[in-house]
């Protein structure tokens, strides 16, 4: 195995700490609770993140996460409900997820986005929050949210061929 094989399943294999069954709640007023959940896909080489949202103010979303070529850091592909479609940089670690998108993709970047969540110690919950910036120095509070684990976390063997289908 080279090292940017090593390196590319090392990644992949950080990103258990997300794959199971959470609630999602947003701290804006009236927002109702909802659901994310994180499987493996096409041979456990990408992971599949759902959010689900009942209330039409809120779009459901489907991202798919990939290792970087080099093996180093994320890219997140995302999609929703209303038809947006964006790749975030996101990077991963013991205590830290983020997600930044600061430049053009398929969709014009009329302002960039950033996302930072902290997970517990136990890694039950992760707190977390987005923000927006116009010009990309000064960033303001778009909202906050909190993921929790279910109780019994869906946490599956990888995918093998033709089963990536939930």
């Amino acid at each position: 195995m080279n090292d940017i094989e090593s390196t590319r399943r090392r990644a992949l294999a950080q990103l258990e700490v997300l794959v199971g069954e959470w609630t999602e709640q947003v701290h804006l007023p009236g927002a109702p609770m909802g659901r994310m959940s994180f499987r493996w896909t096409l041979d456990g080489q990408y992971l599949l993140q759902r959010s689900q949202i009942p209330d039409p103010d809120f779009p459901d979303s489907l991202a798919v996460i990939a290792v970087n070529v080099d093996g180093t850091g994320y890219t997140q592909h995302y999609f929703d409900s209303r038809g947006v479609v964006r790749t975030y940089a996101m990077t991963l670690d013991d205590q830290i997820w983020t997600l930044l998108r600061d430049r053009p993709d398929f969709t014009a970047l009329d302002f960039a986005q950033r996302f930072t969540g902290t997970f517990a110690p136990d890694h039950a919950s992760i707190t977390a929050t987005w923000e927006s910036s116009d010009d990309g120095e000064h960033w303001h509070n778009d909202f906050t949210l909190t993921y929790t684990r279910e109780a019994t976390p869906l946490a599956p063997p990888r995918a093998t061929k033709g089963s990536d289908i939930p």
